[in-house]
């Protein structure tokens, strides 16, 4: 029952249209489904990911109108994401500022080199170099060369009020591994917590942060992180939680992949998703994102939905 790393992490965002641009113009990632939030279909929920919509490259956004995050404890305050190689970060670095991204230039954290800029509704993000191991899936329509591309979803960071907490649900429920810790101007001592084959695509970094107030959701924030399972590996997780006693969703079908939600101690939302069947289930690998795609039960009232969002280009 190990996690496979990360799947994808969920934030949010006041503005689809702006985040489309975003993410696609400016950071070159490809959208591979425009979808709605299956429990609040006003919303949009729009997935980007690499050149081959795998699992462990996803950043996803509902949008809802809200107000900024008031930045605080209990909750994820960094999202990492992989490029390969010192000579990536350099040209990242350029393109942010062409782009008028605000950032500092690249840096060292916890031994690899990064680059922190934040998106235009304040979502915090690190470029983090994975030295190029292992395989990429570039797309080819992005505005980004294909080796710069982001390659996936790098460490979290997670910032909670009682980081022992955190650790007793990392390691004893989810089979993490506490491997090193390291200190950040910032964040202050973080401890590094992997899964599987471990490396930056499998960590989870924790700081403990007491003084600062909780946060509160918001556009720029993150909604939950999500973590990989094999698809035969979903039942078993299943019963570990309700065995274990964990306040859990219980089954989800997301159709695209399926999902149980939970709580750690300081209030973060986690999931556990399986890899498949993957989001070529409704629409052909190569025509990913081109149209709102919809799982069957929510089909019938497409004219209805459509009718509540704006277009996105």
């Amino acid at each position: 029952m190990q996690l496979g790393g990360l799947h994808h992490l969920t934030a949010v965002s006041a503005d689809a249209r702006a985040n489309h641009t975003f993410y696609t113009g400016v950071l070159g990632m490809r959208l591979v489904k425009r979808t709605v939030n299956q429990d609040d279909v006003s919303a949009y929920h729009l997935f980007y990911a690499d050149g081959e919509a795998r699992p462990g490259t996803d950043v996803t956004f509902f949008e809802w109108p809200v107000p900024r995050e008031r930045r605080g404890r209990d909750s994820v305050t960094r999202t990492g994401l992989r490029v390969a190689g010192e000579a990536s970060l350099s040209w990242w670095a350029g393109h942010l500022s062409a782009m008028c991204v605000a950032h500092d230039g690249p840096t060292t954290r916890d031994g690899r080199l990064v680059l922190d800029f934040e998106d235009p509704e304040g979502q915090r993000l690190s470029l983090v170099d994975d030295g190029g191991t292992g395989d990429a899936a570039p797309w080819a329509g992005s505005p980004v060369p294909a080796a710069h591309q982001i390659r996936g979803l790098g460490p979290v960071l997670l910032t909670v009020g009682d980081r022992a907490a955190t650790e007793a649900v990392l390691l004893r429920l989810m089979g993490m591994r506490r491997e090193r810790d390291y200190a950040d101007p910032q964040a202050g001592q973080v401890a590094v917590y992997a899964m599987g084959l471990g490396g930056p695509a499998a960590e989870v970094h924790v700081a403990e942060r007491p003084d600062l107030p909780p946060a509160r959701s918001g556009a720029g924030g993150v909604h939950h992180v999500a973590f990989r399972i094999a698809d035969e590996a979903y039942e078993a997780w299943v019963e570990r939680l309700a065995g274990l006693g964990v306040p859990s969703s219980g089954p989800v079908d997301r159709y695209y992949f399926r999902s149980l939600y939970f709580r750690e101690p300081n209030g973060i939302l986690f999931e556990i998703a399986t890899d498949g069947p993957g989001f070529a289930t409704d629409e052909p690998l190569e025509r990913l994102g081109e149209r709102l795609a919809l799982p069957p039960f929510l089909e019938p009232r497409r004219a209805q939905i459509e009718a509540g969002l704006r277009p996105l280009n």
